[in-house]
């Protein structure tokens, strides 16, 4: 098994006790059972794939994203079973864990100084900028999370595991953002 046919297909369980009895049925999608823990490699995945689908992205090119953590370790996976290479915009002002976990799967990182290791505003315009200058290098990708509609598409997946899962039996659906 290729190891991004392991994205998706996640469990989901029922929630027995945060509601009061016959109130309501909750459950939870274990997005943590993706390859590297999260939802966003379902949105990496999609991102990469249809670049490459379209011509945006092609073998030998360097991916360039900047990120906190979540997207930029899928993206790393992503990328690492393609074989491309990925550049990382990250900052000091993030969990080291997540900038080990990034550079493990074979992203450079490419760390913006924080005011104090706080995220501010500054900081992430500051991170956009070098990213953005990087992706002037030639054969380069930057897949610019919040500006790319691709994104939105590793998601239709998840609806469509929810909706088997529970035989088309759901009312609502709450997803954090982060």
């Amino acid at each position: 098994m290729d190891i991004l046919e392991a994205i998706g297909n996640t469990s989901m369980v029922r929630l027995g006790k945060v509601v009061p009895p016959n109130c309501a049925d909750v459950f939870a999608k274990l997005e943590w059972e993706n390859p590297t823990g999260s939802v966003k490699d379902r949105m990496a995945h999609a991102v990469i794939s249809r670049a490459e689908e379209d011509g945006r992205l092609k073998p030998g090119d360097t991916v360039v994203e900047y990120t906190g953590g979540s997207t930029g370790a899928s993206l790393a996976l992503v990328c690492a079973a393609k074989g491309y290479r990925i550049k990382i915009v990250s900052s000091d002002a993030f969990s080291q864990e997540k900038l080990d976990q990034m550079a493990a799967l074979g992203a450079e990182l490419t760390l913006v100084a924080s005011e104090g290791g706080l995220t501010t505003k500054k900081l992430i315009l500051d991170m956009i900028e070098v990213a953005r200058r990087l992706s002037q290098d030639p054969n380069t990708y930057w897949t610019d999370q919040l500006n790319n509609h691709d994104s939105i598409a590793g998601y239709y997946s998840l609806g469509e595991e929810i909706w088997k899962q529970t035989n088309g039996e759901i009312d609502a659906f709450v997803h954090c953002v982060g």
